[in-house]
């Protein structure tokens, strides 16, 4: 409010008004309540049971009774049948391929994707994603069931072909989890369903606890990094396929060097006409996939040539007899219908605990980052904790069911949304195919070559192997994310694709920290037109102030950088009040020496009177710091930009007070500027200053504006207050 009873103009008020400091009132808080009455609160909060609000949980966890009562029919259902058609039609061959991937029978995929598109068109949030069986988990879901099938005797793959009797005599042989009712196969499908089982756990518990902020700890460099390192593990694990080699999967770390070590010590071994079919099915598959991805544009849908290759191998396969001539090895019998639910073998649980967790992490973040990717592009939201209840419950329902693990696809995603996807009632159209196949169709392919399985997995790895041809462009944009990329790949292909995963989450978290171990103290200029400050050495025709310094450190001040704070706020300030202190201490030990021997013991009290009254006017002389080769300039007060300063802990606010009392030895005063609440709250805590109201200078030297500090600090007549009376 401006005054003027004095004679002052309404102008020279508002200069005056702006020239004062900006101080604000804080709001105080309430006083802290009793736990009781906060658990009370919540409870009664979240168990309050109102027709709204059960109409409201009902509706969320059920997101179809949203938007199915407004599905409009003519402008959505020819586009959801079509998209549902071919994406049932693509997944037909792949739902068999993959069931490789994961060491189960071919049938097991079928019923995967079947059951896992009707319960996400339940339960899922996103109108565009299709979830079923991928590469990366059913590779997973493969290494635990083949470790468990070792530790529990069964014997390889290799020694079983053809004699299924001698798998299941030695059933009972290993740890005795499985009695002798269960062979090779029931117990490997066992092994999976019961993993997918935990795994769905893991999810809803996470989606019942609203723990979804886990997936953003997975960043996208590290989630390519893993997908395309597990996709050099799955193009490894279907050579032998290609090759016709039965040849046990190894286990462990480092199972790319064992798998190529054991592919070309058993190369001899390699079946003709496996090799011949596979290259052919290649020479046909790559040159196609390549076609339809160059005329996506114009075809209304991708032309389903993995079928077309699946229905023509397995009628060459069938009348040439490639199984008993050759000794191809071909699908075998797939049934029809469904078999009766099966509980989860509970004993299997510890053994496979951690692995469920890692799988449940993995298929939980592709799945929100590809909803939200999605969602973002054809305007709408998703929930990522229903995202996660869904992908939970896409999993353990389907478990009873003898199915592996879930998660959405990018490749068919893509391909979903492509056709004229609309609304989730795609995913039944989907699982209505597949429903054919699993009733009518599936015996069909009995005589289906695992090595055309094999080809079409290998095909389908294209996408992710091209990222190999990006890494120039990705360095170029962000080296950082380039090296978590390559990090996270590299371990999960040559070491081992679960520790890729848990190296990958280290390896970011580190990232993030180095990033605050390298932030330098920046000097800071005042722009000529406005009250602005920006770093010196970024931009042209910035001013500085006589005797007044204002710097900004850019990252939070904790444990770890606290000392980097420090060091680099004395260099850019030029003078380490810790190194002057020891070379002034030094030079006046030197002093009394030398004093000592010239004048001896009678001269020595006028000298020393002599000495202390030169240290006192060199203490009084304000701090020179060489700002470059030309300029040099004194300083009393050094101001600190805290507007980058997210947060302190105790080692910041030490720090800190260390800087204050410091420089406040050699006559320099150290002000802060532009603190946050989080930061101002920890440094009252920490007893920096005791008043609310922050920028009335005093004691806090705390203040909201930079200007504010800076004529603060330019009202002071001299260095520390009372320096030149001393």
């Amino acid at each position: 409010m401006t005054h003027s009873n004095d004679g002052c103009t309404t102008e020279d008020g508002a200069e005056s008004n702006q020239l004062q400091p900006l101080i604000l009132e804080r709001v105080e808080k309430d006083a802290g309540k009793n736990w009781k009455t906060v658990v009370a609160q919540r409870v009664k909060k979240h168990c309050s049971c109102t027709p709204d609000r059960a109409k409201s949980k009902i509706l969320g966890f059920m997101p179809i009774l949203k938007w199915l009562p407004r599905y409009k029919f003519r402008d959505w259902l020819l586009g959801d049948v079509m998209s549902g058609l071919i994406v049932g039609t693509l997944l037909v061959p792949q739902s068999i391929a993959y069931s490789l991937l994961a060491s189960q029978d071919p049938i097991y995929g079928l019923y995967t994707s079947f059951f896992s598109s009707i319960i996400y068109a339940l339960l899922g949030t996103s109108r565009h994603i299709s979830v079923g069986i991928f590469g990366v988990l059913c590779l997973l879901v493969g290494q635990v069931v083949d470790r468990e099938l070792a530790l529990a005797g069964f014997l390889t793959e290799s020694s079983t072909i053809g004699n299924d009797n001698s798998t299941f005599l030695v059933a009972g042989q290993g740890n005795g989890s499985v009695g002798v009712e269960c062979d090779r196969s029931c117990y490997a499908i066992t092994v999976g369903a019961t993993l997918t089982f935990t795994a769905g756990v893991y999810q809803v518990l996470m989606g019942f606890f609203q723990v979804g902020f886990i997936s953003v700890y997975l960043s996208d460099s590290l989630l390519s990094g893993f997908a395309t390192g597990a996709s050099l593990t799955i193009l490894t694990s279907q050579i032998k396929y290609l090759l016709g080699l039965k040849i046990r999967r190894p286990q462990g770390w480092f199972t790319l060097f064992k798998t190529w070590y054991s592919l070309f010590a058993n190369l001899g071994n390699t079946n003709i006409c496996d090799l011949v079919t596979s290259l052919v099915c290649l020479l046909i598959l790559i040159p196609t996939k390549e076609l339809n991805d160059r005329l996506k544009g114009k075809l209304k849908a991708p032309i389903p040539f993995e079928l077309i290759v699946v229905m023509i191998a397995t009628l060459a396969s069938h009348f040439g007899n490639f199984n008993t001539e050759y000794g191809s090895d071909v699908a075998g019998d797939i049934p029809t219908g469904f078999l009766p639910p099966q509980m989860p073998s509970w004993s299997l649980i510890p053994n496979i605990a951690v692995d469920a967790f890692s799988i449940a992490i993995v298929g939980f973040a592709i799945t929100v980052s590809l909803s939200e990717l999605f969602a973002k592009k054809h305007d709408y939201t998703v929930d990522a904790n229903q995202e996660m209840y869904a992908i939970g419950f896409c999993n353990i329902l389907p478990s009873f069911f003898r199915c592996f693990t879930t998660s959405a696809a990018l490749t068919k995603t893509l391909v979903k949304e492509s056709t004229g996807c609309q609304t989730q009632m795609s995913g039944l159209v989907t699982a209505f195919v597949l429903l054919l196949v699993l009733l009518v169709i599936s015996p069909l392919f009995y005589s289906l070559q695992k090595c055309v399985l094999a080809a079409i997995i290998l095909v389908n790895l294209r996408g992710a192997l091209r990222k190999f041809t990006d890494i120039p462009n990705m360095w170029r944009a962000n080296c950082v994310d380039t090296t978590i990329w390559l990090i996270t790949m590299a371990t999960s292909a040559l070491v081992n694709t679960e520790l890729g995963l848990l190296v990958g989450v280290l390896v970011s978290a580190f990232c993030v920290l180095g990033r605050t171990q390298q932030v330098q103290v920046l000097e800071l200029g005042r722009a000529t037109n406005r009250e602005h400050y920006e770093d010196l050495s970024s931009y042209r025709g910035l001013e500085t102030h006589p005797e007044v310094a204002v710097f900004r450190y850019e990252a939070p001040i904790y444990y770890a950088n606290q000392s980097l704070f420090k060091k680099s706020l004395y260099k850019c300030v030029g003078f380490d009040p810790a190194k002057e202190k020891t070379r002034r201490m030094k030079l006046k030990e030197k002093k009394s020496k030398q004093q000592d021997e010239v004048t001896g013991v009678r001269n020595m009290k006028a000298e020393n009177e002599d000495a202390c009254k030169g240290d006192e006017v060199q203490a009084t002389v304000n701090v020179t710091l060489m700002l470059d080769e030309k300029a040099s300039r004194s300083l009393h007060s050094i101001v600190i930009d805290c507007s980058a300063i997210l947060f302190l802990d105790t080692a910041g606010v030490n720090a800190l007070k260390e800087v204050r009392k410091d420089y406040k030895e050699f006559g320099i005063r150290v002000v802060l500027a532009q603190c946050n609440i989080s930061v101002l709250d920890t440094l009252k805590r920490g007893g920096c200053y005791s008043d609310e109201n922050v920028g009335s200078g005093g004691e806090n030297n705390i203040f909201f504006t930079i200007a504010d500090a800076v004529r603060y600090a330019q009202s002071l007549s001299v260095p520390n207050g009372d320096c030149d009376n001393k």
